[in-house]
């Protein structure tokens, strides 16, 4: 049976998009298809940095009659109604439909059946639609046409059962984009536009232009030279699944180069080091053999093996080191400042307009923080890790935000929490208070560990019941559909680190009474310190919602 080969090649789509585009779009496609009543036996995408492609085996030739079926008007409706139906229909007279038995009394019905068309008339339309039908989080429009696409796109590879299908795509501005069967290797070390009849052929005919079609291949043959080189040097890879994605979206023929950078960075937080290596330049960073961060980076190029690398990793190394160098100021530029000089900073960073700034939720958090440590009730005398738990509790809570204004996390917004723990370290602060302002973010979501020790789940539980019953007071639920605050995942946050507390203690917290003292924090007090009994229901009202 024929098969159905379908690419579209344009300049080079964010890796970001890619897996997603393709998916989106192969749904698409067997959606359509199956509307064609066109039975199939697999339909696969690839995705590449220039290239969306689509396969399809075993596809007929010729499309099965259908036989169409419409409900028509009861038996003894009036003429006009008939004559309607048999004119919507294309029937000429009621001897070509049915009278059949309903629930509702004998209906008329009409049934035709309709020639199957070939397959290969049907699918220029389909693949149109499914070009138009895809919307991408950013698209541009280039020269004189109005189409829209990710980037340029410059040809449209259709052929089916070895033939190039009859269609063509209308740009807009006069320019049109025929269907071919021509593929196009890699940009630089490619030989130019070459025929195809089938995937196979894609796929050799790629190869050998320096050019591997499939992401998982690309990621495989990244993956092994990254090992190979790690086990040349005794170092151990750190496994990055979400860069390997990306790196692999990159480079048609990736090629794995080693660089170092200057030890002296490794002065820097581990954190850090590796951030910078990932988001900035995609590099991959690997550990010496006694667990130490190595100063060495792994940077995936888009080349040739035998060629010398040497100009390639001298560039990289340059940007690299000055990159490290701005980290490395940053840090210095922190430390340099005491934490209690930022406090009252916080009081100036608006955490949302209806809630009030950091400081606000700090004030709060400390006093939510002192119910929680009190529900633990006897064992703080017992156990050690609880001694002293309370003013622990408030002393991480002032602290605990305070990286946000440092010069560190102004450039690297995902460290939060994360600098804050290094620099109450280096400012002498208790190691569990310390501990504390690193984990309160934790966990950041289901494949996150949960903290474990006491001091980290009680401030991590007093931020995420905080947050969670301040957005229940000004409405801002999550739907079905969005959840701009991340609410379900701080209230699956509660929920985990709760059974880490009872894991550990077998005690279980009362989260009503949590919530209950949260909220009263939203609402003002009279003088003798009480909310009125209209607040008290609306307090009610949240929680129980």
């Amino acid at each position: 049976m024929p098969d159905l080969l379908f690419e579209l090649f344009s300049e080079e789509i964010p890796a970001r998009m890619q897996a997603h585009a393709a998916q989106n779009m192969l749904s698409a496609l067997k959606n359509k298809l199956d509307q064609a009543g066109l039975t199939y036996a697999r339909a696969q995408a690839f995705y590449g940095p220039r290239r969306l492609t689509f396969s399809v085996t075993g596809l007929p030739v010729v499309q099965e009659n259908r036989i169409e079926e419409r409900k028509g008007p009861k038996e003894g409706a009036p003429e006009q109604a008939i004559q309607g139906f048999l004119r919507g229909f294309g029937l000429n007279s009621l001897d070509q439909a049915e009278l059949r038995d309903t629930p509702k009394g004998r209906v008329w019905f009409g049934v035709k059946e309709i020639p199957g068309q070939r397959v290969a008339q049907i699918l220029p339309p389909i693949l149109l639609e499914l070009i138009h039908g895809h919307v991408w989080p950013k698209s541009q429009r280039w020269a004189r046409t109005t189409f829209r696409w990710v980037r340029p796109l410059h040809r449209i590879l259709a052929v089916f059962d070895g033939a190039v299908l009859d269609g063509q795509l209308h740009m807009g501005g006069g320019e049109v984009l025929p269907f071919s069967n021509l593929a196009e290797g890699h940009r630089f070390l490619g030989t130019g536009p070459f025929e195809v009849a089938n995937l196979n052929d894609l796929e050799t005919g790629l190869r050998a232009r320096h050019c591997i079609l499939r992401a998982d291949d690309r990621k495989d043959q990244i993956k092994k030279q990254l090992m190979d080189q790690c086990q040349g040097a005794n170092l151990t890879l750190i496994d990055d699944a979400e860069l390997m994605e990306e790196v692999a979206g990159l480079a048609e023929w990736p090629v794995v180069i080693q660089g170092a950078f200057d030890e002296d960075f490794l002065t820097l937080p581990e954190e850090c080091l590796i951030l910078s290596m990932r988001e900035h330049q995609k590099y991959f960073a690997a550990r010496q053999a006694n667990g130490d961060l190595a100063p060495v980076f792994f940077t995936v190029a888009n080349r040739v093996a035998g060629d010398d690398p040497g100009l390639i990793r001298a560039g990289n190394e340059r940007v690299l080191n000055a990159r490290l160098l701005d980290a490395k100021f940053f840090y210095t530029q922190d430390l340099a400042t005491p934490l209690a000089d930022n406090l009252d900073k916080l009081d100036t960073i608006v955490f949302h307009a209806e809630l009030g700034t950091l400081g606000d939720k700090i004030r709060r958090m400390k006093v939510l923080s002192g119910e929680l440590v009190e529900q633990l009730g006897a064992d703080l005398k017992t156990d050690e890790d609880l001694k002293g738990l309370d003013k622990k509790a408030e002393r991480a809570i002032d602290l605990m935000k305070i990286d946000i204004v440092s010069a560190m996390v102004n450039e690297f917004p995902q460290l939060q929490g994360v600098m804050g723990g290094y620099y109450a370290r280096a400012a002498g602060e208790d190691p569990a208070v310390a501990a504390a302002i690193a984990d309160h973010y934790r966990p950041a979501g289901p494949g996150d560990e949960c903290p474990t020790q006491p001091l980290s789940i009680i401030v991590a539980l007093a931020d995420r019941i905080d947050t969670l019953m301040g957005f229940w007071k000004i409405d801002q639920m999550p739907t079905g559909s969005k959840d701009p605050y991340a609410l379900r995942r701080a209230a699956l946050g509660v929920i985990r680190l709760l059974d880490q507390l009872y894991e550990r203690y077998k005690k279980p917290l009362d989260l009503k009474l949590a919530f209950r003292v949260s909220g009263v924090q939203y609402f003002p007090k009279n003088a003798e310190g009480k909310i009125s009994h209209a607040h008290n229901r609306e307090i009610n009202g949240l929680i129980a919602s």
